[in-house]
């Protein structure tokens, strides 16, 4: 490897070794920067950075750890906070645990921030703040409605950030991801989103089931259009104390959904249906227009071409 460019900035991504978190970690390692993964592994994976294992530090810790995050941050210039307890049923099953994960570990997160003088912090947080409230698209400057103990955890995170940008100087950017897909995406682990599940059906030519009509609506992103607001919301300025919806701008039904994975994989298969899940919400799409003109951010690919990317990543890697 080529004598890294960005050399003299340091990096931290908790949760470096999940999903999203790994493909930000690639894209770090290709601009040269300094890159330490802080993960526990409880859902994350060393085979997800095994592309760039030998030019990150991988340190397996828990953020429920301030003071092996505090020796870990120093010299440090921008943490990206990934690490969660990203299953929503979890968090209603263990609402006590999830809470000490997501509530108090990001506070930790943030104080070690703080302690370090780190520049940026920038969290992951989630479209599921606005639970069912009325209206579409979904705007930053609609009100929350949480409907799970997970969706309370995220917005607490927001507010968290907020203070710590206000009162202490780090300077904090919360992306609110909508439905993030791609390779990696485990359809066996316990927070599996319905494009990674769709996917290993497709390939064992099994039908899947959809909970409720399947004409309930979502805003897919792809991960790496993901990935790229996260360097965005580094690298911004003015993007310091927001919150910023990340997502499309584009909503598609289920059935529609599923029909159109059938398509690339050449199968005709009829899914199968199911009563509806308690706090499933019918509808849900992003305004982006916060992000187009705060972080420049455009998204880069329609659902059809990130499906074809992540479909042909399942079949090559997953055996079903």
């Amino acid at each position: 490897m080529k004598k890294l460019k960005n050399e003299n900035l340091k990096i931290l991504v908790t949760g470096g070794a999940g999903f999203i978190g790994s493909h930000l970690v690639d894209k770090l390692v290709s601009q040269g920067y300094r890159i330490i993964v802080f993960d526990n592994l409880s859902s994350g994976k060393l085979s997800n950075l095994a592309d760039v294992e030998k030019y990150v530090e991988f340190v397996q810790g828990d953020i429920r750890d301030l003071d092996l995050l505090i020796r870990i941050l120093k010299g440090c210039d921008l943490v990206y906070h990934m690490a969660a307890m990203v299953s929503v049923d979890q968090t209603v099953k263990e609402p006590v645990i999830s809470s000490q994960i997501n509530d108090a570990g990001t506070l930790n997160v943030l104080e070690a921030c703080r302690k370090n003088k780190v520049r940026r912090f920038v969290f992951s947080s989630s479209s599921a703040i606005y639970g069912d409230a009325p209206g579409l698209p979904k705007h930053e400057k609609m009100g929350s409605k949480p409907q799970s103990p997970y969706a309370v955890q995220k917005i607490t995170g927001e507010n968290y950030a907020c203070i710590y940008n206000e009162l202490y100087g780090v300077e904090t950017v919360c992306l609110r991801y909508f439905n993030v897909f791609g390779p990696r995406q485990d359809p066996s682990s316990t927070y599996s989103g319905v494009i990674s599940i769709f996917m290993n059906k497709a390939a064992a030519k099994e039908p899947p089931f959809i909970y409720g009509d399947g004409n309930q609506t979502r805003d897919f992103i792809f991960v790496a259009d993901v990935v790229l607001a996260n360097i965005l919301a580094a690298k911004t300025k003015k993007a310091a104390g927001m919150a910023i919806n990340i997502g499309t701008g584009r909503e598609i039904s289920i059935n529609q959904l599923w029909e159109l994975i059938c398509r690339i994989n050449k199968i005709r298969l009829s899914a199968q249906y199911a009563p509806s899940r308690k706090g499933d919400i019918k509808h849900s799409v992003a305004s982006i227009e916060t992000a187009r003109a705060i972080l420049d951010f455009n998204p880069r690919y329609f659902i059809e071409n990130g499906l074809m990317i992540t479909n042909d990543w399942y079949q090559k890697n997953l055996r079903v």
